[in-house]
């Protein structure tokens, strides 16, 4: 039986001005929901809909305690954290789903 898997991801706007930090267990899944504004509130809002960073957890307690880790800090270190794996701040949906 295969794993389950949690991740950590933030979503940015096209312009990159704007940032969510959120947690799934369905990362593909999620940020289609994203893109296609089904999920109601502030991604639908501010058009969030572009994915610039994620991690990988193994267990849900994890996942949620980086998760509140990354919402409480600054936008200068999240964006150090996103330029750390994607300093081009391409969107990483086409690579999961490719």
């Amino acid at each position: 039986m295969k794993n389950k898997q949690y991740y950590v991801y933030i979503l940015g706007n096209i312009s990159r001005t704007v940032l969510y930090t959120g947690v799934t267990d369905n990362l593909i899944k999620r940020v289609w929901q994203h893109k296609n504004e089904l999920v109601e509130g502030f991604t639908q809002k501010y058009k969030i809909h572009d994915l610039l960073f994620y991690e990988v957890y193994s267990d849900p307690e994890s996942a949620i305690e980086r998760e509140k880790q990354i919402k409480s800090w600054n936008r200068g270190k999240k964006e150090k954290l996103i330029m750390s794996i994607n300093p081009g701040l391409v969107d990483l949906y086409e690579q999961l789903i490719g």
